[in-house]
C-alpha cells in the first residue's frame, strides 16, 4: 500500500507480522543510509512512518486484541557484506532502534518474501542488522492460521551471557518492591 508520510510524500508500505507488526520501508526509496551514522534520521523517518500508519489504517490482530497494534518501521536495504540478502534496522516503540535484526521483524519479512514467491520454503536468508550482526531465517513450512495463509519460520543468531544479577530486598525497605511515576 501506499501511505502519505510528512516530509517523504508517497511511501509504499508494507505491513506483516511475525510476533508483532511492523511496517516495512525501502531506505532506498527515501533516500535514507542505514548505517549508524544515520541513526537520527532513521529514527525520524521511522516515526513518521509508524504513525502515519497508525492514524490511517487499522493494525488488528484476529486473534489476539493485545496485538492490535503497529510495534515499529522496518528499514530494508542492501547488504553491507555481499554474502547476505539484506540489510534492516527496525525503529521500534517509541524511537527505539534494535541493534539486531529484530527476530520478530525477521520473522514477518520472511512471511513477506514467501508471499511474493521471493524465497521458497527452507532457503535460508541472512539479514545483517545496523551493527552488522546478523540473524539467519528460513521458512519451515506455511499452514493456515484461522482463515489466514501463515509461516512457520525458524530464526537464528548468537547470544552471550553479559551478566549475573541478584537482587537482595531487606524487608525494612518500604520502596522494597519498587515503585511508579508515571
Amino acid at each position: 500500500m501506499y501511505i502519505h508520510v510528512e516530509k517523504y510524500g508517497s511511501v509504499h508500505v508494507d505491513i506483516a507480522f511475525g510476533g508483532a507488526f511492523y511496517a516495512f520501508v525501502s531506505a532506498e526509496e527515501l533516500s535514507l543510509r542505514c548505517t549508524p551514522d544515520n541513526i537520527q534520521e532513521l529514527i525520524n523517518a521511522g516515526m513518521l512512518i509508524k504513525n502515519a500508519v497508525i492514524n490511517k489504517h487499522v493494525i488488528h490482530h484476529p486473534f489476539e486484541e493485545e496485538l492490535s497494534f503497529l510495534y515499529g518501521t522496518i528499514f530494508l536495504a542492501p547488504p553491507l557484506d555481499l554474502k547476505n540478502h539484506s540489510r534492516n534496522v527496525c525503529i521500534f516503540a517509541e524511537g527505539e532502534v534494535d541493534r539486531s535484526p529484530t527476530g520478530t521483524g525477521v520473522s514477518a519479512r520472511l512471511a513477506l518474501h514467501v508471499d511474493r514467491r521471493e524465497i521458497s520454503k527452507n532457503q535460508p536468508i541472512i539479514i545483517e542488522s545496523i551493527i552488522g550482526t546478523t540473524f539467519s531465517g528460513s521458512v519451515v513450512r506455511t499452514e493456515k492460521y484461522g482463515p489466514y495463509e501463515a509461516v512457520i519460520p525458524i530464526v537464528e543468531g548468537t547470544a552471550f551471557i553479559t551478566g549475573k544479577h541478584e537482587f537482595l530486598l531487606d524487608p525494612h525497605d518500604d520502596l522494597r518492591n519498587g515503585f511508579l511515576l508515571r
